[in-house]
């Protein structure tokens, strides 16, 4: 029989209403584990439990904040191997990428217990003579927390690990289908000198438990990262409330290759960026935006690089593009295809579902060209390894088309001159600009997130997290002498 795995509240591990089944996607035979569903009266236990906490946590000595939060991180890089082994077996990615996300997941904990110390105000004179002006930041409160499953260690994190750090309380809920990493997470800072209550982890659906956790006013501030439609509902609710909170969503990410490309730079940039991670990640670059006078070489040049890379089990070596995380996301992916068809688009290689040793949601990374902006292939984000070629006369052009999308979270130039690389990093319409590189891979102590319709609110990661995760406080002192 399967394990089950309990909810976080309150500082008890709990049972739930019903429990979930987590299939590994490379091997749909493997059940992972069973996983309870919390039930809204124990989100409500949480949140009251939680307010409690963070008086306690807030008040608490930095010290003693940066040491829990280097605990969990350090914890995290020293089992990056075994979690991340747990982590790619339930959401498919590559094991090398598994380990790697661990790893600088952890990364995050440990940046930001150095940010705990860091924690410093304002001083001004006032313009009335005896009166000093002290101007600092303070936690929001509880945040509530709602992670995708593409990078279920690495997102919880980066938004877990500077809510702690800032003084607030956690409610977190993650995606149903990457629960076990959740779980993983949880039992490390269950762990810790905290008080308890400070952290939660409520699993459950986005309709019921995540829609009733952003509608609740003893909610302080929401971190939310998902699709734009659901993103719009968060919003929604939260504005009921008038709750502070943060929205990454989706994307359709270009990576233009000029005429002056380094052709291996520019194949390199396109296999990693449009195919790393199985194309399921926010940052992928499905728009390969090409020059005429080097198009054809890059599709044949492009063509092998996809074709080489090997489909697999997500534990097995030499495995570079794992499964869809689900049989309705490979569904989604081989719809696409068919889409891009009818569009009139031309299948260079790849796009087929694919049977392995072991039953899972397998499909062949796919090149596609022949496109245009004006198709949906190449306005909706897909989550597919599957990149599709649009050429462009001139540079001009690339700009106009790398900008034509109602997304702007990252965006990406392969070129050898200085000129055009700055005056893309100036004028590009999007969060993050990447120049010869993967449009995929961000660092930890900078921030990141997107335009449009990309993200809304504070940006994510670095010492601008605090946007979110703190308040500002200006208080008056007069020493009461004439």
């Amino acid at each position: 029989m399967a394990k089950l795995s309990k909810n976080f509240i309150a500082g008890e591990w709990v049972s739930g209403d019903s429990t979930i089944s987590n299939i590994n996607p490379s091997d749909t035979n493997d059940v992972i584990g069973e996983f309870a569903q919390a039930s809204t009266s124990q989100l409500e236990d949480s949140l009251s439990c939680s307010h409690i906490a963070q008086k306690v946590w807030a008040a608490t000595g930095l010290e003693q904040r940066q040491a829990v939060l280097m605990s969990i991180g350090e914890e995290m890089m020293a089992r990056s191997s075994e979690l991340g082994e747990l982590l790619s077996r339930e959401e498919g990615k590559p094991l090398a990428e598994g380990k790697g996300e661990v790893y600088r997941a952890g990364q995050f904990f440990t940046y930001y217990a150095a940010e705990v110390l860091r924690q410093s105000g304002d001083t001004a004179d006032s313009v009335r003579p005896g009166i000093e002006i002290d101007v600092r930041r303070e936690a929001m409160g509880t945040v509530a927390i709602i992670s995708p499953w593409n990078f279920p260690t690495a997102t919880a994190s980066w938004k877990i690990a500077p809510a702690l750090a800032f003084g607030n309380a956690v409610i977190w809920k993650p995606a149903n289908l990457t629960p076990a990493s959740a779980v993983a997470l949880t039992e490390i800072i269950s762990k810790q000198d905290m008080p308890k209550g400070l952290f939660n982890l409520v699993m459950g659906s986005g309709s019921s438990i995540g829609q009733a956790l952003v509608e609740n006013p003893m909610v302080d501030a929401i971190s939310f990262t998902g699709s734009y439609d659901v993103g719009r509902i968060v919003a929604a609710a939260a504005a009921k409330n008038l709750t502070k909170f943060q929205l990454e969503l989706g994307s359709k990410n270009p990576l233009v290759i000029m005429d002056d490309a380094d052709i291996d730079v520019a194949v390199a940039a396109a296999t990693g960026g449009a195919f790393g991670s199985t194309g399921q990640k926010c940052t992928a670059s499905s728009r390969l935006i090409v020059h005429t006078d080097i198009h054809d070489e890059f599709i044949e040049r492009m063509k092998l690089s996809t074709s080489a890379l090997k489909v697999g089990h997500a534990l097995v070596e030499g495995t570079q593009i794992g499964p869809a995380v689900s049989e309705k996301q490979l569904k989604s992916n081989l719809d696409y295809m068919t889409l891009g068809k009818k569009e009139g688009c031309e299948v260079v290689c790849g796009g087929r579902s694919l049977e392995l040793a072991t039953p899972g949601h397998y499909m062949q990374p796919a090149l596609l060209v022949g496109g245009s902006n004006s198709m949906r292939l190449n306005r909706e984000e897909l989550f597919a390894p599957i990149a599709c070629v649009i050429k462009v006369a001139d540079y001009d052009e690339a700009l106009i088309v790398a900008n034509d999308t109602e997304f702007g979270l990252v965006s990406g130039i392969i070129t050898k001159s200085l000129s055009r690389a700055t005056h893309f990093r100036r004028n590009s319409e999007s969060g993050c600009v990447m120049v010869n590189l993967p449009t995929a891979g961000t660092d930890y102590h900078v921030p990141f997130g997107g335009r449009k319709n990309s993200s809304f609110g504070p940006r994510e990661q670095g010492q601008y997290a605090k946007e979110l995760y703190t308040q500002v406080k200006t208080s008056y002192i007069s020493s009461g002498n004439p």
